[in-house]
């Protein structure tokens, strides 16, 4: 990975050069409620790519501390994808219920310090006693109970003794602080629920925005690089470091979400589009989910030079999704091997074709690599070419086969249209060529130019394919801004997923192995589906429709 320089990086470079910190150490929090999406790749980018190129080291931290939304086939799908795009292992793998018994040992130091209370108010009259942005927050009626009370009632918390919701322990702050997240917040809540690590243990969860810094104080973690919402949130987690007494402490930088047009990011919406039938699952190949992108066939070099390009900034901005589908693109362009596909066929006869012959043709498994060498194609006197590659009646500058042309069929020979059978409806059944046998991967003797070059397979030396061909899911290019009165459903691209069945692939697909990616020549790039037999994914069109 080459070396890479943004404002983070700049941040950590002058801590090194200054000595505020002697080695780089980073993480990335994700909360185990759902798959990691393509947004969740920036995140792993800064952190993971600023410890390798500082020599430093990355801890991979579940943030489990809700027990609501979690799930283990979460936490054991953000660890396959994480170890997927960083290509090994996190150097540490911990979570936030690791440190469960500090947090409450901290929480009960905050109380016998007067630095938080426990608060009777419910979820609503807390909201209303907050304040809002132009008015200050009122003090909580239970704000000055004494220390022996609030350590009493955080023990009953603790116990069991209380039901959900009849209680918070808050920090005790300043209500009258122009930062909301300052004016006495919760950090300790009742949920008698089991845990995926901890069963039963606990039925007391702390809040993230008091076990986060507490997390990265005890991991040694030097630069708590989180996504721009969590800027007003960090005079909190300096609170909450300051407060508890650590002596090295974690510093907080923010940096902009990455937002990509067609494109929902939320997990929340994106359970929905699973929950009500319109994605096949996490790893659709249409979900911008790591899964989903992996399935398609993106690589994680590709993933990680589009956050790249994208940028590292503070400031909004939505990436045109072309950026993405150019990284992998100009990857694929060097590194995926050539095949025939014929994804519409129409059944050609080559008439002058002995009918129980068969010749091989020598195609290029890659022009851009002179080392990845041939293959040997097979042709007989029964092919398939596009149905797009034939017309009978051709628009004006139409290169391809059609009454009274000739084309080359690649690496092979130079055919001439003498008929078409044609179905009652009209359509064609069959195109009948004849072939110049002198021109087999060669110039025609007389010297004459053909325009016109196209792809083809034998038709008894074939295999049969299901190609999926993807487009995105949404029509609207911001789905952050949807206009009043209507839901991203009324955006949703019906043909954002074309099945194609019966498309004819040259032998050589068929030993192709699950997520092994090819460029089907003219055609675009595909990668062989991981779940369904004899399945290729469209990646990506062969050309780019915008310049970077």
């Amino acid at each position: 990975m080459e070396e890479n320089n943004n404002f983070l990086f700049e941040i950590i470079e002058n801590d090194l050069k200054n000595g505020a910190v002697e080695k780089v150490h980073t993480r990335f929090p994700p909360e185990p409620n759902g798959y990691l999406h393509i947004g969740h790749i920036k995140a792993i980018y800064i952190n993971y790519t600023a410890a390798k190129q500082y020599g430093g080291e990355f801890n991979l931290r579940y943030d489990d501390t809700n027990p609501t939304k979690e799930d283990v086939e979460y936490v054991d799908s953000i660890y396959n994808d994480l170890k997927w795009l960083i290509g090994k292992d996190p150097d540490h793998v911990c979570y936030g219920s690791d440190y469960f018994g500090k947090c409450y040992e901290f929480a009960v130091k905050l109380i016998k310090e007067g630095k938080a209370y426990v608060c009777d108010l419910n979820e609503k009259e807390i909201n209303e006693y907050r304040g809002t942005l132009t008015e200050p927050g009122r003090e909580s009626p239970y704000r000055n109970r004494s220390m022996e009370e609030n350590l009493a009632l955080f023990e009953k918390m603790k116990s069991g003794e209380l039901p959900d919701g009849a209680c918070t322990l808050r920090a005790k702050i300043d209500m009258s602080s122009p930062n909301i997240n300052m004016r006495d917040p919760i950090i300790y809540r009742i949920l008698h629920r089991a845990h995926h690590r901890s069963g039963d243990e606990w039925c007391i969860y702390p809040l993230y925005d008091f076990a986060h810094p507490i997390q990265d104080a005890m991991e040694g973690i030097t630069h708590s690089m989180c996504s721009i919402e969590f800027e007003n949130h960090r005079p909190l987690y300096d609170w909450v470091i300051d407060n508890i007494g650590f002596e090295k402490k974690p510093h907080q930088y923010e940096f902009a979400k990455l937002f990509i047009t067609n494109t929902v990011l939320s997990k929340r919406n994106l359970k929905k589009l699973i929950d009500n039938g319109t994605a096949d699952g996490w790893d659709d190949p249409r979900m911008p989910t790591v899964s989903g992108l992996r399935r398609r066939g993106y690589t994680p070099s590709a993933l990680f030079d589009f956050v790249r390009r994208a940028g590292v900034a503070k400031n909004f901005s939505i990436v045109d999704c072309a950026l993405l589908e150019h990284c992998i693109r100009e990857e694929l362009n060097e590194t995926a091997p050539r095949r025939v596909c014929v994804l519409r066929p129409v059944r050609v006869v080559v008439d002058n074709y002995p009918e129980d012959k068969v010749e091989y043709f020598e195609l290029p498994n890659n022009p851009k690599d002179e080392t990845a060498g041939t293959r040997s194609v097979a042709f007989t006197r029964e092919l398939y070419i596009d149905s797009e590659d034939f017309s009978l009646d051709p628009p004006p500058k139409f290169f391809r086969l059609k009454p009274e042309g000739e084309v080359r069929l690649m690496g092979a020979y130079i055919v001439k249209f003498r008929k078409a059978d044609l179905a009652p409806d009209g359509s064609v059944e069959c195109v009948h060529v004849t072939a110049d046998l002198e021109s087999g991967c060669g110039n025609p003797a007389d010297g004459r130019k053909v325009k016109g070059t196209i792809h083809w397979v034998s038709a008894s030396e074939c295999e049969d394919v299901t190609v999926n061909v993807y487009d995105y899911m949404f029509k609207i290019e911001n789905t952050r801004a949807i206009p009043e009165g209507q839901t991203l459903d009324d955006y949703y691209n019906p043909d954002s997923k074309q099945t194609l069945e019966h498309c004819k692939a040259e032998k050589a697909l068929a030993s192709a192995e699950a997520g092994e990616r090819f460029q089907f020549v003219r055609c675009g790039y595909f990668c062989k589906d991981t779940k369904n037999a004899n399945t290729f994914n469209r990646i990506v069109e062969l050309k780019d429709s915008k310049p970077f």
